[in-house]
């Protein structure tokens, strides 16, 4: 834990290693409590418990097709040059029993879903039947069984269908409701607090104007967490006061707190010290760049990160360390939710041992461009870039022509 001592304008006397804050993050960040959630509205949620099947899918034989419902045996030999004709005793229609059963020599007419009659054992396809007179020519055999959907063929009651810890797609919530869920008990949706501190800060959608300028880091980040499945607590920005921090850090309905400013050593920098305050501030400064201001406490057991003002450090230190508790206290993977290639670097990255590095990248013809190694304030750099390259704190850079891992920020190949 980092002793709770004044740190403006005094600089860091030492920064953490980016591996002990991630494991201290891991060890903090746990799934919160399951809770009931409608089966309109699970799909992407986290299921908390193991689901088994109540009931069988289908619960009855039913027709794979429109068609005739027959003896199998019945149309054996059956041929275009040599139909066999049977007689016609009735009708299937989806939802409803057939109240006539089949006997030998005789057929039910049947639509695609319908229960297959009692003594049926097969469906002949419309295509190669015709009617006329009460009765139905086959001109075509067909064998015990086919074009029939087996009761359970789908699911079977009692099997187990969908693991605890599984994010649920919309094909899982459409296979819950097949088997008769109506709701599920998922991981509870993380709320996140953003506590924007600043004087200097517009609310976002403003226009730059004077010496202030637009907060863009709570955009960026309430997109983030609505990534990772968290849910953003309404926020305003707040004034570099102590008292008005004091009061956001510790509100009560958060699960975790995203700091977003005033969180290195500047003068007006007052969270790092409020925090060690109310709780404790487990880390200040880490071995990083950027994001070396970056901070991590917990406030009655809520994890609070102390994210750098600088856009691209805010962006950088979120994706490390908030983002993973994030997800993981939404009962999703820790690991960072991005595409990854490998391609040669265009040119070298220069770093120092000791350090991690997050560098900004752009894919032009099959290599890895670093945009820019600093720049912490240039959010411009993160839309013109591709992607990132982490550079691990066991060397001293990498040299041009390497094959590197590029984070991709798209979700997706369009």
């Amino acid at each position: 834990m980092v002793t709770p001592r004044d740190v403006r304008m005094r600089g860091f006397a030492e920064r953490a290693d980016v591996e002990d804050v991630e494991r201290f993050v891991a060890e903090h960040a746990r799934p919160l409590a399951a809770e009931e959630v409608a089966l309109g509205e699970c799909a992407g949620r986290v299921l908390a418990e193991d689901v088994r099947a109540a009931a069988s899918v289908p619960s009855f034989a039913r027709s794979a097709m429109d068609g005739y419902a027959v003896r199998g045996a019945d149309t054996f030999g059956a041929s275009d040059y040599d139909p066999l004709t049977l007689d016609l005793v009735g009708v299937a229609l989806p939802g409803r029993a057939c109240p006539v059963r089949v006997e030998a020599g005789q057929a039910v007419r049947i639509m695609t879903g319908a229960p297959v009659p009692d003594g049926a054992d097969a469906v002949v396809m419309a295509e190669v039947a015709r009617e006329a007179d009460g009765r139905v020519e086959i001109r075509e055999p067909v064998a015990p069984k086919k074009n029939v959907g087996a009761a359970g063929e789908d699911v079977k009651q009692g099997e187990l269908l969908l693991r605890a810890g599984r994010r649920l797609r919309p094909q899982d919530a459409g296979l819950l409701a097949s088997v008769g869920v109506a709701r599920a008990r998922c991981v509870a949706r993380p709320r996140v607090a953003l506590v924007v501190t600043g004087d200097e800060l517009l609310p976002a959608g403003s226009r730059p104007e004077g010496h202030r300028i637009v907060d863009s880091n709570s955009v960026v980040l309430r997109a983030l967490a609505r990534r990772d499945g968290g849910v953003v607590l309404p926020f305003e920005i707040l004034p570099d006061r102590p008292d008005a921090i004091r009061a956001a850090l510790t509100q009560p309905d958060a699960d975790v707190v995203l700091v977003s400013g005033g969180s290195s050593v500047g003068q007006e920098d007052h969270a790092p010290r409020l925090v060690a305050e109310l709780g404790t501030l487990d880390f200040h400064g880490v071995a990083m760049r950027p994001s070396s201001p970056t901070g991590v406490g917990r406030i009655d057991q809520r994890l609070v990160f102390l994210l750098p003002g600088n856009p691209v450090s805010c962006l950088c230190a979120y994706e490390f360390f908030a983002g993973p508790a994030i997800r993981a206290l939404g009962g999703r993977s820790r690991a960072w939710p991005h595409r990854r290639v490998r391609l040669p670097l265009a040119r070298k990255i220069s770093s120092q041992v000791g350090r991690v590095d997050y560098v900004r990248v752009a894919i032009e013809a099959g290599r890895a461009v670093p945009l820019a190694t600093s720049g912490a304030s240039i959010l411009s750099s993160t839309v013109r870039a591709d992607g990132c390259v982490l550079v691990p704190r066991s060397l001293e850079g990498m040299p041009e022509g390497a094959a590197v891992e590029v984070l991709l920020y798209d979700e997706d190949p369009t």
